[in-house]
């Protein structure tokens, strides 16, 4: 073998995990659909080719929560799922230092699957940047 684990280490990102695959546990990702309508309804929105963010600041708590909603309009379930771990790779290769609370809901479109990621990457990390300008802005 040559030494090239399959697994990508956590390139000093603030996920968890020293070496091993970083994961996003309960407490980075939105859970209930309260916390969802809450960033649909009252939150801000920025729109890219594949996909639309939306982000809200919360009042308590610490740093970046995400979610992602692929609904059924988007193809069966295999494409979904194949969304899913395109978008959570990407947000875990670009996990931003946002020292302020907020929450993100990740709405990819249906080109999401023909999309390279080094693209989808991009409007990742272009959507960090506008969220934390924003968040800048309003502190």
């Amino acid at each position: 073998m040559n030494g090239v684990s399959g697994l990508a280490p956590n390139g000093g990102l603030n996920l968890p995990g020293s070496g091993k695959r970083a994961r996003f546990t309960s407490g980075m990702r939105l859970l209930r659909h309260a916390d969802f309508e809450r960033v649909y309804k009252q939150g801000r929105r920025h729109f890219a080719a594949h996909l639309t963010v939306f982000y809200l600041r919360r009042e308590h708590g610490d740093g970046l929560r995400i979610g992602f909603t692929v609904g059924r309009v988007l193809g069966g379930a295999v494409e979904r799922n194949r969304m899913k771990r395109r978008l959570r790779e990407s947000v875990r290769l670009h996990w931003p230092a946002i020292p302020v609370p907020v929450d993100v809901v990740v709405n990819p479109k249906k080109s999401v699957l023909k999309a390279d990621f080094v693209e989808l990457e991009n409007e990742i990390g272009r959507a960090f940047e506008i969220i934390q300008k924003s968040l800048a802005k309003r502190t």
